[in-house]
């Protein structure tokens, strides 16, 4: 088969294999905005999509994925948030909709979670922040990871992309499936991994504003006015209350959501509510505020969740227009080593 981007597309062919696209392009996970439109978009334009469950319930999920599959007729994927207390009745709306992936994402995959996926055929795609957690969870099962550093945007680790990727790449790259993620915005830079050992690249911010997301307008200008350096980590209130910084651009919910950790900590003294609630209310607090912002167009108020990469989102593209433009990008890096 003759392909526009020889170079780049054998670098990729295990990555794209594994998914059954064209091109181990993924689309990362955003709550509200990775929905049926998006996903399927980045599956027909030959990437990979991949639904955002978040917060969804079982029967919402169920509409989802029944939706993307009246969109697109090419592979997509599902991501489940570890925490979400059905996340096993979650794993069986995607089994019995034959979803051939399901990525797991905020946390170590519960006892048993992996084994359901794979039972139901699914292979099964795990995010890994460092490389002993990157060992035992290809160990345990993992099928594939992604390797995302603090540069992206939503949930993110401590540790940049940069160097996870020295880190990992050289040692599990030839051997496992290895994609990597977080402020992603060129294709250079995916040319740069593909050449230490990734099968391929998951890219969120720089598909959030593209013709087919259902993102608010004001949301979408949100990103076209923003800089790198708006895009700032949450800031953790109590130690008790582990939670997992949040990258979005500064505003009014930036504030709300620190007072939302006291609110929560404060609970934990005086109500003695468990650990789990605690962080369970973070997790619904978070959901709220992303559809405020992605779907009202609050953008004062609502979560604006973006990697560090938004400064190279300037304009509304179509899907089709923007990977043909990433693979462009990493070719033309590639012909010139």
């Amino acid at each position: 088969m003759m392909t526009k981007y020889p170079k780049t597309t054998h670098l990729m062919q295990r990555g794209a294999e594994f998914f059954g696209c064209e091109h181990a392009i993924l689309c990362g996970a955003m709550s509200w905005v990775s929905e049926r439109h998006l996903v399927s978009a980045i599956s027909n334009a030959g990437g990979f999509g991949v639904i955002a469950c978040g917060a969804m319930s079982p029967e919402l999920l169920d509409g989802e994925i029944a939706g993307t599959r009246a969109l697109t007729d090419k592979p997509f994927g599902v991501n489940l948030i570890t925490m979400h207390p059905q996340l096993f009745e979650l794993i069986e709306v995607c089994v019995r909709h034959r979803v051939g992936h399901v990525v797991l994402a905020g946390g170590i995959p519960p006892k048993g979670s992996v084994e359901a996926i794979k039972a139901g055929g699914a292979k099964v795609v795990c995010f890994a922040p460092t490389l002993a957690l990157a060992k035992k969870l290809l160990r345990s099962g993992a099928d594939a990871l992604v390797i995302e550093g603090m540069e992206a945007g939503g949930h993110i680790g401590p540790v940049s992309t940069s160097v996870l990727a020295q880190e990992m790449l050289p040692v599990l790259g030839e051997d496992h499936l290895l994609f990597v993620a977080g402020g992603i915005g060129r294709g250079e830079l995916i040319a740069g991994y593909l050449e230490m050992g990734a099968s391929g690249v998951q890219l969120g911010t720089r598909f959030a504003c593209a013709s087919e997301s259902i993102a608010h307008p004001k949301f979408k200008q949100a990103f076209f006015r923003a800089s790198a350096r708006d895009a700032v980590a949450s800031v953790q209130v109590d130690p008790r209350l582990p939670v997992i910084p949040v990258r979005a651009l500064k505003n009014k919910g930036t504030e709300l959501f620190t007072a939302k950790q006291r609110e929560v900590a404060q609970a934990l003294d005086e109500d003695g509510i468990a650990m789990e609630e605690a962080q369970l209310q973070i997790e619904h607090y978070w959901a709220g505020a992303l559809r405020r912002a992605v779907i009202d167009g609050d953008v004062e108020h609502g979560s604006l969740m973006a990697g560090q990469s938004v400064g190279m989102v300037t304009k509304e593209e179509p899907v089709p227009e923007i990977i043909a433009t990433l693979l462009a990008e990493s070719e033309a890096a590639l012909e010139r080593r």
